[in-house]
């Protein structure tokens, strides 16, 4: 094979060597119809094709403009996925006085939805409202600022709006977060009633004036107030604990799921139409989930099924100083958010060789160095660590003193059937010799047009104790 022409140089940080530039081509209760609110919406809104339903339901949403209080320093969006905020609302203010006079408003669920690219599953994440972490500053609606502080998730709500809990999870995930929606009391009855009522199973016989909760045991469905009793009641059903709470809580949401992707919805335009319209009156969100972004949405989830649903807790331990408090168990939790940050689709076949192409070694006989030439903070370091999770030797990483507009792949003599696996990993760039590469080495230099991983078969894993939106009802009672 005949050798590219040495390049002029161009020093890189740790002594790398530079690559050629390519030619440029171009408390009180959990509001669980949030989670149910938004993915009936996803799910449901496709077999609603005509643009005058998408008009009116767009018109009925309440919408908040919160550009300008998420700051500037936010997570980088790693792949096409969709991040929404789910917050359930205690306030007692128009419709919901009648559930007390309680002043002000806190998040006392907040749940991150996240749907991976192409539709193909989807996942709710609650955060426990016991849990104990530090919050960023934060801006009020009046322009005030909230300084940061230390205390129980749940603050950041009353701190500064939907847009403090949108900022707060944003720095305890590094996930980018897409939208925000917020739904209330009355919001959820509302949506309960529109779908005709949500399958329960309860253990025994449930009386709870306090929750005006009363409940024969067994399979049944509950609607307006019964469904609303069901996920605010705490010590009726379980051990009292807010985490038990939220594993109901998480069930009902399965529940709810189960029925908007039921065939008899989808088939049956003028119900549909009416509990979407439900939906779109019960909830708040922001000023960018607009119409054609919700069309686009609901176009790519058209096949999305019950059964790739499912709905976990953040991993928690105790707060060593307050019984009553959790806070993140780091070990378990981190693994859980970085799938998430790094969910990319199914991947495609591994190409095959044909004829004369290299056949690629294996990635545990890589040794790859992975350069920084984008000018985006921290993007050499966060490929390199989805190279060694997909066994790849990473030996450097580094940044380059300039930026290229493409990202190469090359490598040095002898390297041609390890430079074919990066490929492989790294789809998009071909793979090209260099003389002043150090031999057995390849370099993949990530220049402004990228580097997107091929993805794994399970990227975002298992949860301990998770609950896909298919199971029965009873299965666990």
């Amino acid at each position: 094979m005949q050798r590219a022409a040495a390049p002029s140089p161009v020093y890189y940080a740790g002594n790398a060597p530079p690559p050629p530039e390519p030619p440029v081509r171009g408390r009180l209760w959990r509001v669980l119809g949030v989670l149910s609110i938004v993915m009936s919406v996803v799910l449901v809104a496709g077999s609603l094709t005509a643009y005058g339903f998408w008009r009116r339901l767009d018109g009925q949403i309440d919408r908040e403009n919160v550009d300008g209080r998420l700051g500037v320093d936010r997570p980088e969006k790693l792949n096409g996925s969709l991040n929404i905020l789910l917050i359930g609302s205690d306030s007692r203010a128009g419709r919901n006085a009648r559930y007390g006079t309680e002043p002000g408003q806190r998040s006392d669920t907040t749940i991150l939805l996240h749907i991976s690219p192409g539709g193909e599953n989807a996942i709710g994440i609650s955060f426990p409202r016991d849990s104990m972490v530090q919050m960023p500053s934060c801006k009020r609606r009046n322009g005030t600022t909230v300084p940061a502080q230390f205390g129980m998730i749940n603050t950041a709500f009353s701190n500064g709006g939907p847009a403090c809990t949108w900022k707060t999870i944003e720095s305890l995930t590094d996930i980018h977060i897409d939208h925000y929606v917020e739904v209330d009391f009355a919001g959820f009855k509302r949506v309960v009633d529109a779908l005709g009522g949500v399958e329960i199973c309860v253990p025994r016989r449930i009386d709870d004036p306090k929750a005006e909760l009363r409940l024969r045991p067994g399979r049944q469905v509950v609607r307006g107030d019964q469904a609303l009793g069901y996920v605010r009641t705490r010590y009726a059903l379980g051990d009292g604990s807010d985490l038990d709470r939220i594993k109901r809580q998480q069930a009902f949401m399965a529940s709810v799921t189960k029925k908007a992707t039921d065939k008899g919805m989808l088939t049956d335009p003028g119900r549909t139409y009416d509990f979407l319209s439900a939906v779109a009156k019960s909830i708040k969100a922001d000023e960018d989930l607009t119409l054609s972004v919700m069309q686009r949405l609901a176009g790519s989830l058209r096949g999305m099924s019950a059964g790739k649903v499912r709905f976990v807790t953040v991993p928690v331990e105790a707060y060593p100083q307050d019984r009553n408090r959790v806070q993140f168990n780091r070990a378990l939790a981190e693994p859980l958010f970085r799938a998430v940050r790094e969910d990319n689709k199914l991947p495609e076949p591994e190409p095959v060789p044909v004829g004369n192409q290299v056949k690629p070694v294996p990635p545990a006989q890589v040794q790859v160095g992975v350069y920084n030439a984008a000018g985006t903070p921290g993007l050499a370091q966060r490929t390199a660590d989805q190279l060694t999770e997909r066994g790849f030797q990473v030996v450097k990483v580094g940044t380059a003193d300039r930026t290229y507009a493409r990202t190469q792949i090359l490598y040095g003599a002898g390297a041609e059937r390890q430079a074919a696996r990066v490929a492989i990993a790294v789809p998009g760039p071909k793979p090209r010799a260099w003389r002043a590469a150090r031999p057995g080495r390849v370099y993949l230099v990530i220049g402004k047009s990228g580097a997107r991983l091929r993805g794994l078969n399970a990227s975002v894993p298992r949860v301990a104790g998770e609950i896909r939106a298919d199971r029965d009802v009873c299965a666990a009672t």
